[in-house]
């Protein structure tokens, strides 16, 4: 039975210092090293055929520690810049209380958290979304289709663009998702790769 287990990276020194992050290339904190080696401890029981995770140091730094904790290091790992975080455009680098101060709390809102809207310069989750899914159905569903366990390590955004094609989530309704650091969630299909089960970890 194939799954898909997504991850969101641990926390990055950007999360830490409440910035704006996007497509910036911020290393974890230790705390975000000890967040993926407590998901390594929660996928010790799973075997992996491969992995795909982003071209940003965080997500890499994140699924290293977790293959180095389920002893599953030599399996293929595939990096992709359509896993990418969302870039955030003249925001990056921000601090998100300042950038509030100066926008108002509620455009900064709309910024992150709607469909469609753009921030200034940078990308809207729609246009994540429609990186993020073709990369999916081209590269990864096929894996699933072959009967394989697969992991993703990405990010916030690019892990909801993904979550509202495997669950059929409405852009009014993705407003409200938000996702945790390291949590795993794993999506279970049948032979006829329909989704029988989803759960996080």
């Amino acid at each position: 039975m194939p799954s898909l287990t997504l991850i969101r990276h641990g926390q990055s020194t950007y999360n830490f210092a409440n910035l704006f992050t996007g497509q910036l290339d911020a290393p974890l904190t230790s705390t975000g090293a000890e967040e993926a080696v407590l998901a390594g401890k929660k996928l010790k029981a799973m075997v992996f055929n491969i992995a795909y995770t982003s071209l940003l140091i965080r997500a890499q730094e994140t699924l290293r520690i977790i293959l180095q904790e389920i002893s599953q290091t030599t399996i293929t790992v595939i990096k992709s810049g359509a896993l990418d975080e969302r870039m955030y455009g003249d925001l990056q680098g921000l601090n998100k209380a300042d950038t509030a101060a100066k926008y108002g709390a509620s455009q900064v809102e709309i910024w992150r958290r709607s469909y469609d809207i753009r921030p200034p310069g940078g990308e809207s989750l729609e246009d994540t979304f429609n990186r993020v899914v073709p990369y999916y159905t081209s590269e990864i569903a096929p894996r699933l289709t072959q009967g394989e366990n697969v992991m993703v390590v990405a990010h916030g955004n690019s892990l909801r663009a993904l979550m509202m094609h495997l669950e059929n989530i409405s852009p009014i309704d993705i407003a409200g998702l938000n996702i945790a650091t390291c949590l795993p969630r794993i999506y279970n299909f049948n032979a006829g790769m329909e989704l029988i089960d989803v759960k996080y970890i």
